[in-house]
């Protein structure tokens, strides 16, 4: 009986490149698998077959010399494709880059990839963890260092992370024997997976630790030390490296996350890296022009406001914003002025705001209506 055509088995083009051929070879040895088709001799044959064409395919010189003999240029190396005593010119090294081809889902399936008490439970990254922590907006201007404590598991002191008590708590696993792993025959292969009574240990809790009661782990409180840069943002995340919880089977710890929530501030808003404020003047400050004094993260700034400076008039200081969270400079403070009408006036004010009015030149389109008039209508 011929053999099939290889690239047709696996149903691609002749000139598939490596991950075309692997993606191939995976979809078919995961549809005939014989855990699969258990007793079907039909699939089990195919199984062989993917196996043997890609074994060909993916080695560069047999490839080179089957696309230009065929088979009978596969013979000349001896043996066929596969070695002696693998029916159908099977090859048994495929096996050895299953993992490859499968990952962590076949990847403990075959036998060709280590020996006998070699594979374990594999070790585990711990889990990262997320802290909140509300910082004021002089955190934000300044930096400082927090203090804070992180709820999480840590290994417990007790048993050194066992989970058994120290002199007896440990006892062998009756399924693997110590081995972490359970070998089997499947078919025609060597079949190895993690053992589910110990879960890849080797070993069994008899007596559980009185601390931890067999988790191996304990809850705590880590006290920590966080250093908050000046201008972070709301929101901003700080990574604090290997403070998550604790890895499993002797993997490293995960990382924590302090994600910063800055408080308003009374008097000053962020908008990026600069500051805006505003400062309520009255008729005469806008009117004659002031000195006025401001507070500042930087202390007292001297503000010039000029004569007749108009409501809505924004006056920029430079460099009295939020510093850059980078360390490269900082953002400008915009000082908003708002001209405050008195609501109610004293019958002197109100005969120096009549006198005021007679001085004053006409605004002309809007004839009869005073100063006074047009102020209030302007802030209400």
């Amino acid at each position: 009986m011929s053999k099939p055509d290889y690239y047709e088995l696996l149903g691609v083009g002749r000139d598939a490149d490596e991950p075309a051929l692997k993606s191939a070879y995976r979809k078919m040895a995961l549809k005939y698998h014989p855990d699969r088709n258990q007793g079907d001799a039909a699939a089990e044959e195919k199984f062989k077959q993917a196996a043997e064409a890609y074994g060909v395919l993916s080695d560069p010189q047999k490839r080179a010399a089957y696309d230009r003999y065929g088979h009978a240029g596969l013979q000349a190396g001896g043996g066929g494709a596969g070695g002696a005593g693998w029916p159908g010119g099977f090859d048994a090294g495929q096996f050895v880059d299953f993992q490859d081809i499968f990952g962590d889902m076949l990847g403990d399936l075959f036998g060709g990839g280590g020996g006998r008490g070699q594979r374990r439970s594999r070790a585990h990254r711990g889990e990262d963890l997320r802290y909140d922590l509300q910082v004021d907006f002089e955190t934000v201007m300044r930096g400082r260092q927090a203090e804070i404590l992180v709820p999480r598991m840590e290994a417990c002191k007790r048993c050194a992370g066992s989970g058994a008590e120290k002199e007896d708590g440990l006892t062998e696993c009756p399924t693997c024997r110590g081995r972490g792993e359970v070998v089997y025959q499947q078919s025609f292969i060597q079949v190895r997976r993690t053992c589910g009574t110990c879960g890849g240990r080797g070993k069994m809790i008899r007596r559980p630790c009185k601390e931890c009661k067999g988790e191996a782990f304990v809850r705590a409180e880590r006290k920590l030390k966080v250093s908050i840069p000046a201008g972070i943002d709301n929101g901003t995340q700080l990574r604090v490296s290997h403070e998550g919880q604790p890895g499993v089977n002797g993997g490293p710890p995960g990382d924590l996350y302090v994600v910063l929530r800055v408080a308003e501030h009374d008097f000053f808003e962020r908008s990026e890296n600069d500051l805006h404020c505003t400062l309520t003047v009255n008729v005469a400050q806008a009117a004659l022009g002031d000195e006025l004094r401001l507070k500042t993260f930087d202390g007292e700034e001297t503000l010039k406001l000029p004569e007749g400076t108009q409501p809505g008039t924004r006056f920029r200081i430079r460099s009295r914003g939020v510093p850059s969270v980078n360390g490269h400079g900082r953002g400008d403070l915009y000082v908003h002025i708002d001209v405050r009408i008195p609501p109610r006036l004293s019958r002197d004010q109100r005969k120096l705001f009549e006198q005021l009015r007679e001085t004053l030149p006409s605004t002309g389109a809007e004839d009869d209506k005073g100063l006074l008039d047009k102020v209030k209508e302007y802030f209400l």
